[in-house]
């Protein structure tokens, strides 16, 4: 479709042909259905409307304000070194770009300047970035420039193959755990039992170990909370347990057939588990034929490792396997990429597994992106993406509750983002000798998110590698000749015998920060007497091990596995196999002597053969017989 221009000249026009997104208010709970506009911010569209004398808020003076200016010295966007965005077959453990050298002294520590001065001369106020705007009250959408950034970013370059019209509207908050708190206001009703009908109850579906700072928001709303079964990908769409076994099989006795899903897709926490492109579909088709709502909580989404996904798969050791098919375009988990899909323009974020938006036919998906794992968790901010009719509601409750996020972070952010405006340029701050400084646009802020990308690859390389280097116990011996066994006369008075018992295993991370390793408490020794011992003998013989490891000379802290199991059922069953292990937390030079003391702990651990010596650690923890209270865990769980 195309008009003509006054000259003559046809200028296209973009008509978007996608459809509506599905109304889907019915989900909504009873009191956001209820919520109008603040009767105070429907003026704040007014303010921008030059020379308008401004008598009907109450805005303080920014002339009174505490700043004058802030600011800040900041990495250049290419401080860090990318790696591959593809699997390379067979992997390489000498492979330049993942050497755990280049973790150290290779990259460049160079600063850059930003300010924000207190009043821009700007009057786009999508542009206008200054203390007077972003320190003052301000629209809950977010600060204007950094909105319209992450909205066009959001739309255009993370998920351009959204299905429905207009794409995703986003919302600022002050990190995931913040945006899902609010999405559980917009999409559930509180419950009790005190007073409430058993029919009445929600249910939320979420992965077999879960991020359990999600799980204790929706606990205390009365909701049910519903394992479903998971593999090495993430959550299992089939068999037993999973989610189709679960949906057609509801047992009404427990209240409503869930309606919510919440769900980390890549570098599931604690699994590590990446989502493939298929797998979301078939659960998206399953949410769609029982109206499940889909919350994706996305903090690890550019945290995927193409190396990983090589060390994982089996073909590695065919030797008529010599590549991952270097002629067809995939993601980094080998998975084809869709022939006809629109590209980000940018080879790094096309090569990433994409979001459940961008098969979003219905509009039921509401994802949770932060600034947590790529700028710091200490800023506190994030966007919520949605359809629109979603948003605006959610737009209601961030009116009446947090506001918006903190002026100071969203200004510095959309300063280094943005840049210095040419309406201020008559006033540069002295280092930059008259230049403006430029800001990094979509450009640049990809780049330093595919360097953040090939630092965490580089360290989930170097555990990854001792770790399974460590895994199993060796012991060796000596035998009498086995000549009484066999008739050949081997001219040998002995034989060496080499045992090897596997201690524990894991999955090579596809994507995230952590390492699920599984104990495989029963090749030990004591395991058949702890089973036997009680209901809770296995559990003990986990703490047990847990407390050892940080004992001297180990010292190494790790997530026990039930601090994730979203029931008790879970945690008794299951939970206590697993240990959750953070690549990411530690400092560089670190990772590799912390890896192997964790496997010379589990190693010495397993050489023990006196039950005395594990029911003298328990003991030690005897004033609490159970471990610490979820609470107390948060710097371990690591919120969104």
């Amino acid at each position: 479709m195309a008009f003509a221009s006054p000259a003559g000249a046809s200028i296209p026009i973009h008509v978007d042909t996608r459809p509506e997104p599905k109304d889907l208010s019915h989900h909504l709970s009873r009191a956001t259905k209820s919520r109008e506009a603040s009767a105070v911010k429907v003026f704040y569209k007014y303010f921008a409307i030059p020379g308008i004398a401004q008598l009907a808020g109450g805005l303080p003076s920014n002339d009174y304000f505490l700043f004058d200016t802030i600011g800040a010295k900041i990495a250049f966007p290419n401080r860090w070194q990318p790696t591959p965005n593809r699997p390379v077959d067979p992997p390489s453990l000498d492979d330049s770009s993942l050497s755990a050298a280049r973790l150290n002294g290779t990259s460049s520590r160079q600063s850059d300047a930003v300010t924000v001065p207190h009043s821009s001369a700007q009057t786009n106020p999508l542009r206008k970035v200054d203390i007077a705007t972003a320190l003052q009250y301000g629209t809950a959408q977010g600060y204007p420039p950094l909105y319209r950034f992450l909205r066009e970013f959001t739309q255009t370059t993370l998920h351009p193959n959204c299905p429905y019209k207009g794409g995703p509207e986003i919302i600022l908050t002050c990190g995931n755990t913040d945006g899902f708190s609010k999405t559980l206001l917009a999409f559930s009703n509180e419950w009790s039992v005190e007073k409430d009908w058993i029919r009445d109850r929600e249910s939320i579906l979420c992965e077999k170990f879960a991020f359990m700072t999600a799980i204790q928001t929706a606990k205390p709303r009365g909701l049910n909370v519903v394992p479903v079964e998971v593999d090495e990908e993430g959550m299992r769409h089939d068999g037993p347990g999973g989610l189709r076994d679960i949906l057609e099989n509801w047992d009404y006795s427990r209240g409503k057939l869930p309606h919510l899903m919440y769900t980390v897709t890549v570098g599931q926490n604690p699994t590590s588990g990446v989502l493939s492109l298929q797998r979301r579909r078939d659960i998206y088709a399953l949410c769609s034929k029982y109206d499940v709502l889909i919350v994706e909580d996305d903090p690890y989404w550019y945290l995927q490792f193409p190396s990983a996904t090589a060390r994982n798969t089996t073909t590695v050791s065919d030797p008529l396997n010599v590549s991952f098919n270097p002629n067809i375009e995939m993601f980094a988990n080998a998975e084809p990429r869709p022939d006809g899909w629109k590209s980000s323009g940018f080879k790094y974020l096309d090569s990433l597994v994409p979001s459940y938006i961008n098969i979003d036919t219905d509009g039921r998906v509401i994802r949770l992106d932060t600034f947590s794992k790529i700028v710091a968790p200490g800023c506190r901010l994030g966007w919520l993406s949605a359809q629109p009719a979603f948003v605006e509601r959610i737009l209601r409750i961030t009116e009446t509750s947090t506001a918006q996020p903190s002026g100071l972070v969203q200004s510095m952010v959309a300063e280094v983002l943005l840049g210095q405006d040419e309406a201020d340029a008559k006033s540069p701050p002295a280092q930059d000798k008259g230049a403006l400084r430029q800001g990094w646009e979509f450009t640049g802020w990809v780049r330093w998110l595919e360097g953040l990308r090939g630092n965490y690859e580089r360290r989930m390389n170097v555990m990854c590698q001792i770790l399974e280097s460590g895994n199993q116990l060796v012991k060796t011996g000596r035998r009498n000749s086995i000549s009484s066994i066999v008739s050949v006369d081997l001219n040998a008075d002995e034989w060496e015998v080499v045992e090897k018992t596997q201690m524990y295993s894991f999955e090579w991370p596809v994507g995230g920060m952590f390492i699920w390793v599984r104990l495989h408490f029963e090749t030990h020794s004591l395991y058949p007497l702890f089973r036997r011992s009680s209901t809770e003998g296995l559990d003990r013989f986990s703490r047990a091990l847990w407390v050892w490891l940080t004992k001297k000379p180990y010292l190494v802290l790790v997530a026990p596995g039930t601090m994730f199991s979203p029931t008790p059922e879970v945690a008794a069953k299951e939970g206590w196999q697993y240990f959750r292990l953070c690549f990411a937390a530690v400092d560089e030079e670190q990772i590799a002597p912390i890896s192997q003391r964790f496997a010379d702990a589990i190693a010495a651990f397993w050489k023990i053969k006196d039950p005395k010596v594990i029911e003298d650690l328990l003991q030690e923890n005897a004033e609490s017989e159970k471990m610490p209270a979820k609470a107390a865990w948060v710097p371990l769980i690591g919120i969104c």
